[in-house]
């Protein structure tokens, strides 16, 4: 185990209102077995991460909406309770985002990444990084960004369906508006009806070619970077298990050097004189071509897959940035396994036949832990009192005239009744701009 100097404590940003974020007690575990004073901001007291014994305290969001100003508030304030200056490492874009726009009034309160002011919103908004991809020949799907509603029904059309429809920024969704950063389309029709929905998404629709999944297709990359790219810890993973199913989040990863994958990584990060924790999604076209779906300017939720034989992982690879130490040359690691226990758990049931089998690979768990276990048990709780809530909606449904008559009760609909299959996991639009895939 790499031994190195905590002194300097920690504080975990994350905006958004998922309490099952398993990343963000990934980082809550890894910084504080090192040693670290660990401190947390995340929404509604924390959920099931605020039970582990390695986080000090959690402390309360902005209030209201997350505004550059309330969130400045914020931090000012926790800096207060906290004492001195700490690492602030942001777990969700929406705060990479924010902190990268707010770090000059925090420079004395907290160690951030060097970041340009505008480089995470860059990244992270899909239109952008659509012709980021295309200026640099980079693969990517081919994209349209249609001006009007006709027009998206016509790209639908020529992209081929199904087509997949996201929110160019998609931290902007309004809560409760049932709107999905990414959704499946099956119509035209239904591309037309998501269009005209643009003012209440807060940013503009893309619409992309679709990729078919499968076994083995499926890519991501993590890293850490100190300023100008250089690479201080990186590793390829394929997607075994992903929920909802070859669409979704990773249920179950496993660590695979690809060189693809890591030249596209660092030659991003290279490019774009990144600093701090990135982490990009890739699928392999029909061809075997490699293309980016998404760049994510955070720690993925399941970083801690990327832990090598000395304990090092990306999050503590930063904290080492930026505290001024020597962060050491990777030291294996390759053939991992990550689970994320609850995730897997469906995906496995939907899909058995594509259950991994871990053989004698190290398996990182995302909420087991034998010297952490309350947030597993508060996330199987809450999971399963979850699904019996649902459950219990869709019997009542039933017996007050059907499924069908239940959801339209709840006011939804299904998605043949949409054309839509779910989700599949300086501010400025350009209409009509289409993308080539490269």
């Amino acid at each position: 185990m790499h031994v190195f100097a905590t002194d300097v404590p920690v504080l975990l940003l994350r905006l958004d209102r998922n309490p099952f974020h398993h990343g963000t007690l990934g980082a809550v575990r890894s910084l504080g077995r090192a040693g670290a004073e660990v401190h947390a901001v995340v929404a509604d007291g924390g959920g099931p991460v605020a039970r582990s014994r390695y986080l000090r305290a959690v402390h309360r969001g902005p209030a209201g909406e997350p505004t550059p100003e309330a969130v400045t508030e914020c931090l000012l304030r926790v800096s207060e309770r906290i004492g001195r200056a700490a690492v602030l490492v942001a777990m969700d874009d929406l705060s990479a985002i924010t902190v990268a726009r707010i770090a000059p009034l925090l420079t004395d309160r907290y160690l951030c990444p060097g970041q340009p002011a505008d480089l995470p919103a860059l990244v992270a908004d899909k239109a952008e990084l659509a012709g980021l991809c295309a200026r640099w020949d980079i693969g990517h799907p081919e994209t349209v960004v249609p001006a009007d509603e006709a027009e998206a029904a016509a790209a639908a059309w020529r992209l081929g369906l199904p087509v997949v429809a996201k929110w160019s920024r998609p931290w902007l969704l309004p809560a409760g508006s049932g709107l999905r950063s990414t959704t499946l389309l099956t119509t035209a029709a239904a591309a037309r009806r998501l269009y005209a929905r643009t003012a209440e998404a807060g940013s503009g629709l893309l619409l992309q070619r679709f990729l078919p999944g499968g076994r083995g297709t499926d890519w991501f990359f993590h890293g850490c970077f100190a300023e100008g790219g250089r690479p201080l810890l990186t590793g390829a993973g394929r997607k075994e298990l992903s929920w909802p199913v070859r669409t979704g989040l990773t249920a179950v990863g496993r660590w695979v050097p690809d060189p693809a994958v890591e030249r596209a990584g660092l030659r991003l990060a290279e490019r774009l004189g990144y600093a701090g924790i990135l982490d990009l999604d890739f699928r392999r076209d029909p061809e075997g071509r490699l293309r980016l779906l998404d760049f994510n300017p955070r720690p993925g939720a399941q970083f801690r897959l990327f832990t090598d034989g000395a304990g090092l992982d990306v999050v503590r690879a930063l904290y080492l940035d930026l505290t001024g130490q020597r962060v050491p040359a990777q030291a294996g690691g390759a053939g991992r396994l990550f689970v994320a226990e609850n995730y897997a758990l469906l995906a496995a049931v939907s899909v058995p036949r594509e259950a991994p089998r871990p053989g004698a690979a190290a398996v990182e768990a995302a909420w087991f832990a034998a010297d952490d276990p309350r947030p597993f048990l508060a996330m199987a709780g809450s999971f399963v009192l979850r699904g019996a809530e649902k459950g219990a909606g869709r019997v009542w449904g039933a017996l007050r005239g059907g499924p069908a008559q239940g959801r339209a009760a709840a006011g939804a609909r299904t998605p043949r009744q949409r054309g839509e299959q779910g989700p599949l996991g300086p501010d400025r639009d350009r209409p009509g701009r289409t993308t080539a895939a490269r």
